[in-house]
């Protein structure tokens, strides 16, 4: 697993934000780029840098973030116009797939490393 320090972090959530578009979720759109994008993204995340994946059940169904050292990292979180109140309930890369598909998946894991070529 690699070491997630903040210049790390700031650049996966800008290749992540500049990678999101209707081609990776259904639900995007140009005034909430975040939404529906949960499960997809926590999977590319983890190929990047392993962890944990976890969940929290709220309204709409699951919500998928990852855990990496200990520390919750949830990318898609500016969806939502209130707080969360995190479960943090354990699950798993099947779990998180279930919210996505193939196509998705992979246009997001390829656009976010095309981006992360570039600046790392």
């Amino acid at each position: 697993m690699k070491k997630l320090d903040e210049k790390l972090c700031e650049k996966i959530k800008y290749a992540l934000s500049n990678s999101w578009s209707i081609e990776s979720s259904t639900k995007w759109s140009k005034e909430n780029i975040a939404k529906g994008q949960c499960g997809v993204t926590t999977l590319v995340v983890h190929d990047l840098l392993g962890g944990e994946i976890l969940k929290t059940k709220l309204l709409d169904g699951w919500h998928f973030y990852n855990s990496i050292n200990g520390k919750r990292y949830d990318f898609t979180d500016s969806q939502f116009k209130g707080a969360i109140e995190y479960m943090d309930a354990p699950s798993n890369r099947e779990e998180a797939y279930l919210d996505t598909n193939e196509t998705q998946y992979s246009y997001l894991k390829q656009k976010v490393l095309n981006i992360l070529e570039q600046l790392l």
